[in-house]
């Protein structure tokens, strides 16, 4: 039992994990801003753009019925295919995956890589042996590298 705790301990200290699950605490955080920048920024404005349309409404009764909701036919124990609200769930994925690809393409730009450092060597173009770059003679073979 001792060993299996050692085991236990080792596996949780270890560094992914450590970070996986601050990953997924902060992703956990971060998809409660992502669905509010959809749900009360972005999803009213296409709402307003298609004329206020409610995907979720959208349905075809299987008992051959008519209702104005779909809270209506579910009221009524209707079966019902609910494709509006498929309809609806893919249109919140999609704007979500690109809110989320807007927020980290934007990051990304904020992590700029750090210019590479200048050479310090060349090559003998003689030799092809690797000097310093300021070299005027190469130490290898002697060339005279004035001309070059």
């Amino acid at each position: 039992m001792k060993k299996m705790i050692d085991e236990f301990k080792t596996f949780i200290m270890r560094g992914n994990v450590i970070d996986m699950a601050v990953g997924v605490i902060i992703g956990g955080a971060f998809s409660g801003i992502v669905n509010s920048l959809v749900n009360d920024i972005v999803m009213p404005v296409i709402s307003l753009i298609t004329g206020k349309i409610n995907f979720t409404n959208l349905m075809i009764p299987l008992n051959g019925e008519t209702y104005k909701t779909l809270e209506e036919a579910t009221t009524a124990g209707a079966p019902v295919i609910a494709y509006g609200n498929f309809i609806q769930l893919v249109v919140q994925f999609l704007l979500t995956a690109f809110v989320i690809f807007i927020v980290i393409k934007g990051i990304n730009k904020l992590h700029k890589p750090a210019p590479a450092p200048e050479p310090t060597t060349k090559k003998c173009p003689y030799c092809m042996s690797e000097i310093h770059k300021d070299a005027v003679k190469c130490p290898h073979c002697a060339s005279d590298l004035t001309a070059v």
